[in-house]
């Protein structure tokens, strides 16, 4: 059940109400996770904030930010974010083997891929600490210093939105994704 209840368009607090109109224009409906952070224009906004920043000023293409969020997601074991990224994930070009394996930290089928979700899971499992060697092999993938930079702002929004999803209890409005193999 969720801490935080899901807010309609028409009830959501007047300081969040054009955000989150936007972001159901976006995705297509109010998701839980945006009907949540609702109840707060200040978590909305930020929210808002982060994700316009990325959109206006990144440079990854969508397969690459949505590896990250795989990567951060399962790190973090938010259910929500694995099974939202999952759905943008096929959208983006990756298939449902290589969905799985950037989940489960198995990417053999781009090595350039492999060391930045190499990054993003260490950075989340590690409070934003990366070995120096899981560092230089993403260099040494062909990531610049200007991507790796970049890469803390898609990291921070993923771990921004996996533990809201925790904190909340968001309920799940998006199919689940699937399970990991043991």
């Amino acid at each position: 059940m969720p801490r935080i209840p899901a807010h309609t368009l028409d009830s959501a607090p007047h300081g969040s109400k054009e955000i989150a109109g936007h972001l159901k224009r976006r995705m297509g409906k109010f998701l839980n996770i945006h009907a949540g952070m609702a109840h707060s224009p200040a978590v909305i906004g930020a929210y808002d904030g982060i994700s316009q920043a990325i959109a206006a000023h990144g440079s990854f293409d969508a397969r690459t930010k949505e590896a990250i969020a795989l990567a951060v997601g399962n790190q973090n074991g938010c259910e929500y974010c694995q099974a939202a990224h999952t759905l943008s994930a096929q959208k983006s070009g990756l298939t449902d083997e290589q969905i799985l394996a950037v989940r489960a930290g198995e990417v053999d089928f781009d090595l350039k891929l492999a060391a930045i979700t190499e990054v993003a899971r260490e950075a989340a499992a590690r409070t934003g600490n990366v070995s120096d060697a899981v560092w230089q092999a993403a260099l040494d993938a062909g990531w610049t210093d200007e991507e790796l930079a970049e890469a803390f702002a898609h990291i921070a929004a993923n771990l921004f939105t996996n533990y809201f999803n925790h904190y909340a209890k968001t309920e799940l409005d998006v199919p689940a994704a699937p399970a990991l193999s043991a």
